[in-house]
């Protein structure tokens, strides 16, 4: 696992270790799945409880649909949480509960600086140090994490979206007990896998 000395307090954000080589593939835009949908909604039913996010496809437009691909393509499904950090962040997206990847399409610029706060309860893209590294790992902010927002020296991570329904379930995940993984050789990876069972695109209301 890399982390950033200089950011390494909140490394679980900005790494996301993988083994999985990239497919060089455009990002998908699934509008013809989602027609004049500006903000979809999204269900992630957990194996504690379903969480509801509602994407913004007006400031985000690229990482929503990226996600969006993910979704579709059922790729989250019968994955983990693997980093919980309490107070900051709730990491996942990116492993089976044997740890196996999906694989993993070209990574997307980063749209960090579309006015989106890493504020309590909005969903963001986890990333290497560089900037426009993000693939499929995503993270829920905890806290006010202003420390994660773009600024004069620092792209920061881009946040796409928030989280609706479930709120007492991200708190749920962030309460559970954590440890060092050899597997993973990383810290804050709950003792006991919590699972995201499965994505699903929820239909517009009318």
């Amino acid at each position: 696992m890399r982390l950033s000395s200089q950011l390494r307090t909140f490394g679980a954000v900005l790494v996301f270790f993988t083994g999985s080589s990239l497919a060089q593939t455009p990002v998908c835009f699934p509008e013809e799945v989602l027609p004049e949908n500006t903000f979809p909604t999204v269900r992630l039913e957990t194996s504690i409880g379903d969480i509801v996010v509602e994407l913004d496809r007006m400031r985000a437009p690229v990482t929503s649909n990226n996600f969006l691909r993910y979704v579709l393509e059922k790729k989250y499904d019968n994955t983990i949480f693997h980093r919980v950090m309490p107070g900051f962040v709730v990491q996942g997206g990116g492993y089976s509960e044997s740890l196996e990847e999906p694989e993993l399409y070209a990574p997307i610029i980063n749209e960090s600086g579309n006015g989106l706060k890493n504020m309590p309860m909005t969903i963001a893209m986890a990333r290497f140090d560089d900037p426009h590294s993000a693939t499929n790992q995503f993270y829920f902010n905890l806290s006010a994490n202003s420390s994660l927002d773009p600024n004069a020296r620092s792209w920061g991570y881009a946040v796409f979206g928030q989280v609706i329904s479930g709120q007492d379930v991200v708190e749920a995940i962030a309460a559970v007990d954590t440890g060092y993984s050899a597997s993973l050789d990383a810290p804050d990876v709950p003792l006991v896998p919590v699972k995201l069972l499965s994505a699903t695109v929820l239909a517009q209301p009318h």
